[in-house]
């Protein structure tokens, strides 16, 4: 792990980020549904269209659908912090990945710092030390640091 302090907005903005993972997965589906069937659309998009491969890009929907797909930067953004968030998670050990489940995805119960220290039976500096490596491996991974 680089132990490089994060800044605190950086901090804030990954936390918020973990928050946000497990809706994450219904936001994508229907960004990309948005993208896919927009609500008024030129049938051949001119900015994509463009010199002698206009008549093949233009007779092929799939491919002009694939263009819109690949080059959605939220859609991108979205796509690249869920991976990985699930990256580091998947690295973690079990103890580490429910911490994590219960402090960033548990949405049914609103436990304080100390209610998930009596829920894993951890301390608190425990807690502060695991919360803190886990954003902090979540920002390297993303290139935030």
């Amino acid at each position: 792990m680089n132990d490089t302090k994060l800044h605190k907005d950086v901090f804030r903005h990954v936390e918020a980020e973990l928050y946000a993972h497990p809706f994450r997965d219904q936001e994508l589906s229907r960004l990309r549904e948005e993208i896919m069937t927009p609500f008024d659309e030129d049938p051949v998009d001119k900015t994509i269209v463009k010199g002698a491969s206009s008549a093949r890009l233009a007779s092929d929907p799939t491919g002009q659908m694939a263009v819109k797909l690949a080059g959605h930067a939220k859609l991108m953004h979205m796509e690249r912090v869920s991976v990985a968030i699930e990256q580091v998670y998947a690295q973690l050990p079990e103890v580490k990945q429910e911490f994590v489940r219960v402090k960033y995805w548990t949405t049914s119960q609103h436990l304080t710092a100390i209610g998930i220290c009596q829920k894993l039976h951890i301390s608190d500096r425990t807690y502060s030390r695991w919360r803190k490596q886990f954003v902090q491996e979540v920002a390297v991974m993303l290139g935030w640091n």
